[in-house]
């Protein structure tokens, strides 16, 4: 178990884990939208900078309609940065990014992490379905599954 595993482990519970995966198969469900969520350290004072490398090293900028979304929460600084691709962006309401992160910061400053997550993996499931709606040749193009990696990634 890396340092990124276990500080998620320390921060979010058991049920926590199970219902962020829930919303990520909700997510998927509803949208051709893709949505990659990691658990990191570190992000050197450069939340967003470091999601845009991040979200680079997945490749998500290849997918077919460039509607990939990257939430990734940096624990031992206690930042995140939510990254959305450019097929999104032109599509989306002006702010609509930040009514996300407002969201989640409000929720993270109350400790409450899990619900903070949760309701901004929600609220960006919700928009991208309405943009992005699933269409029925839909693949996933990316992997669903929770990742957790180092500040040296």
């Amino acid at each position: 178990m890396n340092n990124a595993e276990k500080l998620a482990k320390s921060t979010f519970s058991e049920e926590d884990f199970k219902t962020i995966e829930a919303e990520i198969k909700s997510f998927e469900n509803k949208t051709s939208g893709e949505l990659i969520v990691q658990f990191n350290t570190n992000s050197y004072g450069q939340p967003y900078k470091k999601a845009k490398r991040i979200f680079e090293k997945h490749n998500m900028h290849q997918t077919k309609e460039r509607n990939a979304v990257l939430f990734v929460l940096f624990l031992k600084e206690q930042k995140f940065a939510v990254y959305g691709d450019k097929g999104i962006n032109e599509k989306v309401p002006e702010g609509f990014w930040n009514d996300v992160t407002e969201g989640m910061s409000a929720k993270f400053s109350q400790n409450e992490f899990g619900i903070g997550l949760i309701e901004g993996i929600r609220k960006a499931g919700e928009k991208l379905a309405e943009y992005f709606p699933v269409q029925q040749d839909d693949t996933n193009e990316l992997s669903d599954e929770l990742l957790f990696s180092t500040e040296d990634e």
